[in-house]
Formats: C-alpha cells, structure tokens, sequence
C-alpha cells in the first residue's frame, strides 16, 4: 500500500508541475528554504552529493533566478547560498498548486477518511521531521 500511495503522490504532483526547476533542483530550494545562507560544502553533504555536482546545480538555479550567492564576509572562497524572492514565490505557488490538487482528492473523501488520514500523516510528519533533524544535526557535527 506505501508504495501505491507514494505512486499516486508522484502522479499528483506530476499534475503540478515543478517547471522550471527539476526534482533535484527542487530538492535544493527546499534546503535552502529551511537553511538560510548555507554554503555549498553542507548543502553538498545535504544532497549527498559532491561540491562540482552541486555548484553545477546551484549555477542552473541561479539562472533561472530562483537562488542567489553570497561571498562570505569572513572567508572569501566560501559562498552563501539562499533563495531569492523568486525562488520563494516559485515554491509558495508550487504548494498552492500541490494543495489544490490534494483538496480535490480529500473532498471526495468520507469524512471518517479524511479524519483517518489526517491522524495517520500527523504521526507520519512527527516521525520524517525528527529524522530530517536528526539527520541535519549528523551532517552539521560531520562538516565542523
């Protein structure tokens, strides 16, 4: 049943396009969302990825306009990376879009369902966000 549900997620983002920005490109810009100003050795470590791949990632993205780089104050040769006003928007209407799309889903649901559902992914939220953290917490004693 996970993998049918995680199935049918995928077709329902699908329906909200992440254009322009890839999955892993999406991937990046919700980093960034929740680390302002990380720089791209972490957010590397993030991705599990190697710093080049990553730059090449963050050059697509500072294309399109959707983040923006920073020399350190400190130290010149490392740079910053954060969203720009329009990576946050582009986010803001991707889960609006997400959202719209769902609701349509829920609303054919029972009541009973939905309630259901809604105590299933609370407990399901509770337990990805401490690993998320967790695993932040792990990559951030690992690049100090």
């Amino acid at each position: 049943m996970t993998a049918t549900a995680a199935e049918l997620l995928e077709v329902l983002w699908g329906r909200a396009s992440t254009a322009p920005a890839s999955a892993s490109q999406l991937r990046v810009l919700l980093i960034l969302e929740h680390h302002e100003r990380i720089n791209l050795r972490t957010l590397a470590a993030s991705l599990a990825s190697t710093p080049p791949s990553t730059s090449r990632l963050c050059d697509r993205l500072q294309a399109a306009g959707l983040i923006e780089r920073e020399g350190s104050q400190a130290d010149r040769r490392e740079v910053h990376l954060r969203l720009s006003s329009r990576g946050r928007a582009f986010l803001a209407d991707l889960r609006a879009r997400r959202e719209k799309t769902l609701q349509e889903v829920l609303d054919q649901m029972s009541a009973a369902d939905r309630h259901a559902l809604l105590h299933g992914l609370e407990a399901f939220c509770a337990v990805v966000t401490a690993q998320i953290h967790d695993d932040a917490e792990e990559t951030g004693s690992q690049t100090a």
